[in-house]
């Protein structure tokens, strides 16, 4: 856990190391771009809570609330849980061990049912290295994740069985967010955490919904294998809250903007047009999670006297991340995504075409990997014209001293997540064409 004193501020003759909530981070002070935050964020923090556990018209079995383990008994939303917590930060740390999907969904919205009451405390936390998770699915190498055509799922199912995947994901990433940064709830403020714990209430919401379509189609989540590259980069930002907002919300939920509108033509190409309903309300929602990514990505960009367009890229070379195309780039205007951040092609693209799909909700894709080799982050690398600077954490720098071995330019420690990346880019290709 990092100390407070990450935060401090403390000049030198050559550069300001400001307050980054990183141990390792060096900035060059720079002019500021000056950009607005989501217009919706208002509005979303206002609204009352969301009790649609249940889409549409559902079955007695879909709608019965699960039978919550480990002691507690099933909270109500005018009552206190049996077990004395009263710091979020402590929730987070149950919620994200508790292996069953729905117990996570179900106390998630506990959680934010009693924050709402306003007694609660942030408090801190240790967030762990892996949430729990049931026994099914069995997490694989993406390679080995299996097609519609290769499982006894129906390609609905399949595609609102990766999509219930990655709500889960994104519920555990809410609270590792709130419980890893818990340390530093003086500098964020109350709102930060306030921000994210509404967002881990949307994704219980959105899992659920998925986990109800598998059910009215015969399955169940766990009936596929799933991989587990979405926590790899919630491990890779926990260092920094700026490189967690990059990734997480502004990276990794901005596919889901992109991959929305097309799984919804997909899933009404199958006639299966309750699935295209969840999924396009899902999409429409996943807006205000980006928005607050790049709300509190400006914010800490501003605290530490940094552009935020620059930094943004420095981040994506930082995480070795090159995004492409199809972009939704009207969905993440609206998110208050700037285009000259993420795009680096000269044509304008469309969010309906385009040979693959990568997709948050599709394939779960996490952005295709930049060969960058790791020795050249070990050098002071100068970066959008030596206005910045990347500095490696220690333990960055233990695996950069063992790898000595470069296979294309890239070297042998990060080869193997390549490897990965690449294999779900393929599978992925496939998938699509067997559509």
């Amino acid at each position: 856990m990092l100390g407070r004193r990450a935060l401090s501020s403390v000049t030198t003759q050559s550069a300001t190391v400001a307050p980054s909530l990183s141990p390792t981070e060096t900035v060059i002070k720079r002019p500021v771009q000056t950009v607005s935050e989501w217009k919706g964020l208002e509005q979303w923090r206002s609204a009352p809570i969301d009790e649609r556990r249940v889409w549409g018209k559902s079955t007695p079995a879909v709608e019965k609330e699960p039978v919550l383990g480990g002691g507690l008994e099933l909270i109500r939303q005018d009552e206190k849980p049996e077990i004395n917590v009263s710091e979020l930060a402590k929730w987070g740390e149950f919620i994200l061990a508790t292996p069953d999907p729905l117990e996570k969904a179900f106390l998630t919205h506990q959680a934010y049912r009693l924050w709402h009451q306003g007694d609660m405390q942030i408090g801190t936390g240790a967030a762990p290295d892996a949430p729990g998770r049931p026994s099914k699915p069995q997490l694989v190498p993406p390679r080995e994740v299996p097609g519609p055509k290769d499982t006894e799922l129906s390609a609905s199912a399949h595609a609102m069985h990766n999509l219930a995947h990655i709500e889960l994901n994104a519920i555990d990433l809410a609270w590792d967010t709130v419980v890893r940064f818990s340390y530093a709830s003086e500098e964020l403020g109350r709102q930060f955490f306030a921000d994210f714990l509404h967002v881990a209430d949307d994704e219980s919401r959105h899992f659920r919904w998925c986990q109800q379509r598998l059910n009215e189609l015969g399955f169940s989540y766990g009936d596929m294998p799933a991989h587990n590259l979405l926590w790899k980069d919630c491990m890779r930002t926990s260092g920094s809250v700026k490189s967690r907002l990059a990734v997480i919300p502004m990276i990794q939920e901005a596919r889901g903007l992109d991959a929305s509108p097309r799984l919804v033509k997909r899933l009404s190409g199958l006639a299966d047009h309750r699935s295209a309903a969840i999924v396009r309300r899902i999409g429409e929602e996943e807006v205000a999670h980006v928005g607050v990514g790049v709300t509190w990505f400006l914010r800490v960009c501003e605290k530490l006297q940094i552009d935020p367009g620059l930094t943004f890229k420095e981040m994506m070379v930082e995480c070795n991340i090159e995004l492409h195309g199809p972009f939704n780039h009207t969905a993440r205007a609206r998110a208050g995504l700037q285009r000259e951040w993420y795009d680096n092609s000269e044509a304008t693209e469309s969010t309906e075409s385009g040979p693959g799909d990568a997709s948050r909700y599709h394939c779960q894709d996490p952005p295709a990997v930049k060969q960058t080799s790791v020795p050249e982050l070990q050098r002071e690398a100068q970066v959008e014209d030596g206005r910045a600077r990347l500095h490696p954490s220690s333990t960055d720098a233990s695996k950069i001293a063992a790898s000595d071995v470069k296979i294309n330019g890239t070297s042998g420690s990060v080869l193997p997540e390549v490897y990965e990346r690449l294999a779900l880019l393929v599978a992925m290709e496939k998938d699509n064409a067997g559509a």
